[in-house]
């Protein structure tokens, strides 16, 4: 990637920080080099605070990262479903039928390599309004680690393998399990696209109790919102029902009572 590339890329505060730490410790080391120890030791919190907002999925100090829908959204009374992991036949299906009951449009963050195992269920869902965007190609959960060339290769890849199928670029990412590094907003800022969290999950792939899902997503519902669940991975109930299956209906009900109105995250910022 070359700096004209990466030319939109603004660092953040903290980024800025640290570079300008790297260089101070640098000049610190050829003037003072018997304090070396000290030295390396400010270099390893540095590297330990950056990689511990890495860990915060709904942190905006390495990128912008949408944890909320715009303000303009929420004057709307827009909120956003977001649907992570999949495409998975036999939930993603029985899914597609109950937003069609109750006129929801979502947002699907999806793998690249699901995805080439369901092409047509990938394209079904676009003919039914929804949107898909880029959740990378192969969902490694060690996604953060990656240096700049194995992010872009992940982020691209997923570009390529969705965009083929649907014929819709994604403008939106969101990074496996929500963690990432410093690599990543360079990498976005090439390819265009914007970084997606969420205002309130329900470890819905762990949970098996359908009410405590249920209800810490209604307790999360107001304007702007991003709600995230999973068709790929779900936890299932004590019956063997999907946690979305058996949530969706009830959480949907919910929003509509609050005058709340589902939209794509790309509508959202039209």
């Amino acid at each position: 990637m070359t700096n004209a590339q990466i030319k939109d890329w603004q660092p953040t505060l903290l980024i800025k920080v640290s570079v300008i730490l790297h260089a101070v410790l640098l000049v610190g080391l050829l003037a003072a080099p018997h304090l070396w120890h000290w030295l390396l030791a400010i270099l390893i919190a540095n590297h330990l605070v950056v990689a511990t907002v890495g860990l915060w999925p709904r942190s905006n100090w390495l990128g912008p990262n949408w944890t909320k829908l715009p303000e303009v959204a929420a004057r709307r009374n827009e909120i956003a479903l977001t649907i992570d992991d999949g495409p998975e036949p036999q939930v993603t299906k029985p899914v597609l039928d109950i937003l069609d009951r109750y006129n929801v449009k979502a947002t699907f963050f999806y793998i690249g390599t699901q995805a080439l195992q369901h092409p047509e269920l990938c394209r079904e869902i676009i003919q039914r309004g929804h949107a898909i965007e880029n959740h990378s190609q192969r969902h490694k959960l060690y996604f953060s680690l990656f240096g700049l060339n194995g992010i872009l290769r992940e982020v691209t890849d997923g570009q390529e393998t969705l965009s083929s199928i649907t014929g819709i670029r994604p403008q939106f990412f969101r990074a496996p399990a929500g963690l990432r590094n410093p690599f990543l907003e360079p990498v976005l800022s090439r390819l265009g696209l914007r970084l997606a969290s969420w205002s309130v999950r329900a470890f819905d792939t762990k949970i098996k109790d359908s009410e405590k899902v249920k209800n810490t997503l209604i307790a999360g519902l107001r304007p702007g919102a991003i709600i995230l669940l999973h068709d790929g991975n779900a936890a299932r109930t004590q019956t063997n029902v999907p946690i979305i299956v058996a949530v969706l209906p009830a959480l949907l009900e919910a929003a509509r009572e609050k005058g709340l109105q589902f939209v794509t995250l790309v509508k959202a910022a039209s």
